[in-house]
């Protein structure tokens, strides 16, 4: 049995699953566009979605939004300010609420960024992945290091002070030198933000099934053990295992999945998961995941409640990503669960040194976060939790 208490923040996800061209290593739900973009179909569907959705959310009101893909970029201004005062008529929002996009260089045409500020978009997501135009070649981007270069600068040019720029490493035949290079020619962008990630073989990815030549395993660690200096020496302190933020600027939006918070997911295959105080359930929301099939009948929506056994592993999954973790008190409080009903999980975890030893937090240690999976499994049966 569960004994959840009061309604974690709430915040919204907007799917927007169109692309240029699908990226070799990509396993998101997102679909190359053919012919016109259907802006006003979709924003109007999106509306539709959250209209229904509505109900599981009555007197909550909005921490963060986060447009995502797909690429968002490709949507016009006019598509995106449509979008957010249909949001905001809807559902209450906080007064310094953060409304992030996600835009790709290529993508967004000269003026785009500053009509997305104008829209209330006030935090941007680049997807830049590297500044080495052959290593741009390899992962099948469809921007050079040029259109790179300006992006961030309209960007910024265009008022955004928070800027976050998505790096990947460990590419094909990546070098340490043009690891280190990348995150150098990152920094000296000043952005607010930088998410740097290693390349990974994703299932059901044309890597995948053609898989290409990557570094050696002693190149990549040793590329993440300078990389890690080289971003802390520069003022980027790592919040979560893939995010790092200059000072006041951590991911509002991403550190609330983290810390096992609600969020509605509009749009084709969006997910989502609302806690339920009054019937005592957490559950995830998945919508149908092709844009005609969305397009068609944007209500329907797939609902699996969570069962008591697994919540533990799912909070897990989550704050332990947290390079400082979360308090202690926070998992009765996002779960309903007495925390002593995991004591013996934690037990052996901090036995086997994956978990610090300080029992007023829940935070993987050092070799913690090295080894995330094998500490993420030992939450995977937690029967005892739910009794």
């Amino acid at each position: 049995m569960t004994n959840l208490r009061l309604p974690p923040p709430l915040s919204l996800y907007v799917h927007l699953p169109w692309c240029v061209r699908k990226c070799p290593y990509c396993d998101f739900n997102s679909h190359e566009q053919r012919g016109e973009l259907p802006e006003r179909a979709y924003v109007d569907a999106l509306l539709l979605d959250l209209e229904s959705q509505l109900p599981r959310v009555w007197g909550r009101r909005l921490e963060s939004i986060f447009i995502g893909g797909g690429t968002p970029s490709l949507f016009s201004p006019e598509a995106i300010d449509e979008l957010l005062s249909g949001l905001r008529a809807r559902l209450p929002w906080r007064p310094d609420l953060e409304v992030t996009l996600e835009a790709n260089p290529g993508t967004a045409e000269r003026g785009f960024f500053r009509g997305y500020r104008d829209a209330g978009v006030n935090r941007l997501s680049l997807g830049i992945q590297s500044f080495d135009p052959a290593l741009l070649r390899e992962i099948g981007r469809i921007h050079d290091d040029a259109d790179a270069h300006a992006a961030i600068a309209q960007a910024q040019a265009a008022g955004f002070d928070e800027v976050n720029l998505d790096l990947m490493f460990g590419l094909p035949s990546q070098s340490l030198a043009q690891g280190l290079a990348d995150l150098e020619t990152a920094i000296a962008a000043r952005p607010s933000h930088i998410s740097w990630y290693q390349l990974t073989l994703e299932p059901n990815t044309l890597f995948a099934a053609r898989p290409p030549v990557l570094p050696a395993d002693e190149v990549v660690d040793e590329l993440f053990a300078q990389g890690q200096c080289v971003l802390e020496h520069a003022g980027y302190t790592r919040y979560e295992v893939s995010a790092y933020a200059g000072a006041g600027s951590e991911c509002r939006h991403n550190r609330n999945y983290w810390e096992f918070g609600d969020y509605l997911g509009l749009g084709a295959g969006a997910h989502g998961k609302v806690t339920d105080v009054a019937a005592q359930t957490v559950t995830r929301l998945l919508k149908p995941r092709h844009p005609e099939a969305y397009l068609r009948e944007p209500r329907t929506i797939s609902l699996t409640p969570i069962e008591p056994r697994s919540l533990p592993f799912e909070f897990m999954l989550n704050a332990l990503r947290l390079t400082a973790g979360v308090p202690a008190e926070l998992f009765p409080e996002r779960t309903g669960l007495p925390l002593e009903g995991i004591g013996p999980v934690l037990a052996r975890a901090r036995a086997r040194g994956l978990l610090d030893a300080d029992p007023a937090f829940l935070r993987a240690s050092e070799p913690g976060l090295r080894f995330l999976n094998d500490l993420l499994e030992m939450f995977l049966d937690t029967h005892d939790a739910t009794t």
